[in-house]
């Protein structure tokens, strides 16, 4: 089977990671990355950083597939920027899940999400676009996660859950069945979010 061809959308750690699913995926040919100015001529994990955002309309009219590899704690303005960005010069995003994650054939999933090693996302699950479903958290059943989220690793979205638009579920959070998170809310490690009686 061909490889396609993608891009990676950032130099750093979430970069990496997403390298790390892309290759266990098999299904793509990662060309390199974009970074910053300073990650210019380096390498992340072999492949090269062939340069900044202001190279993204040349490298995407050459390759359409595109991955953001930015990551998201505080805001998701840089990645959501980025998305825009890229969608208006012609990219498409796949989504890109690791071969050791499971997602219902029952589940919905938008484009440009990446689902880590280890993620579970149940039947009648919907998670929007542009999204992090980082390693090991899951997403039970009638669950929504809207777009741009990051639901960091072995956090736990029960049945039901509604998380609104831009924001991050942190590292172990356990959101209980039917609790509705506002746009833009952060969420801390460890948080135990109750539905109000």
């Amino acid at each position: 089977m061909q490889k396609i061809p993608i891009l990676v959308l950032g130099a750093g750690g979430h970069a990496a990671a997403c390298i790390d699913v892309l290759e266990s995926e098999g299904k793509y040919q990662i060309l390199g990355c974009l970074g910053t100015a300073r990650d210019r001529e380096k390498t992340l994990l072999g492949y090269p950083v062939l340069g900044t955002d202001e190279d993204m309309p040349a490298y995407i009219q050459q390759c359409p597939h595109v991955l953001i590899g930015v990551g998201q704690i505080h805001t998701p303005e840089p990645r959501r920027r980025l998305f825009e960005k890229a969608r208006a010069l012609g990219a498409e995003f796949p989504v890109v899940c690791s071969p050791f994650a499971h997602v219902s054939p029952h589940a919905l999933v938008g484009e440009g999400t990446i689902v880590m090693h280890g993620v579970t996302v149940q039947p009648r699950a919907n998670v929007g676009q542009n999204a992090i479903l980082n390693s090991y958290c899951l997403v039970e059943h009638d669950a929504t996660v809207a777009d741009d989220c990051h639901i960091s690793t072995g956090a736990i979205l029960n049945g039901g859950v509604q998380v609104g638009r831009g924001c991050f579920i942190g590292s172990r959070a356990v959101l209980q069945e039917g609790v509705v998170v506002p746009d833009g809310a952060v969420i801390s490690m460890g948080e135990i979010l109750r539905r109000s009686k």
